[in-house]
């Protein structure tokens, strides 16, 4: 993972694409500053799994700057927000449908035995262990807390 994304962005300096390479820049940023974290727990460096989580995370903040910049009438800014998202998304796995995550919710609650809100945090955490990278969070924990409601 990477070793891709130094690829990219090493080919978006030698294309002059500022846009590009200063997002790639801003993922490799993320990731140094994740291993200087996990070298202070004893890790030599993040796994390809909590790189996919860091790339998750950008693109929620992201998106939430798009929503506020077009509220503000920010359109150029919004329009910035959303090419970096583009730039990102190049990097993750294919993102899940809503019916793969609602399988996907309904299987876990299944496999540890969820039986109410209580076991929300849980059922969460099983699910990012296994989708880290291909699930929107924000709607599977919708999902979660519909199934452990009922």
């Amino acid at each position: 993972m990477r070793s891709k994304i130094s690829a990219a962005l090493k080919d978006a300096i030698k294309a002059q694409d500022k846009r590009r390479s200063s997002t790639l820049r801003l993922i490799m940023a993320a990731i140094k500053d994740r291993d200087i974290s996990a070298r202070s727990k004893g890790r030599e460096a993040v796994s390809d799994d909590e790189i996919l989580e860091i790339l998750a995370k950008m693109i929620k903040q992201r998106r939430e700057s798009v929503a506020t910049y077009e509220q503000a009438g920010r359109l150029e800014l919004a329009q910035q927000e959303q090419q970096e998202i583009d730039i990102i998304s190049e990097f993750l796995p294919q993102q899940m449908s809503d019916d793969e995550i609602a399988e996907a919710a309904k299987q876990t609650v299944e496999e540890i035995g969820a039986t109410g809100l209580k076991d929300m945090g849980q059922t969460m955490a099983a699910l990012k262990k296994k989708f880290a990278g291909r699930m929107d969070f924000g709607k599977a924990s919708k999902v979660v807390k519909a199934l452990l409601s009922s």
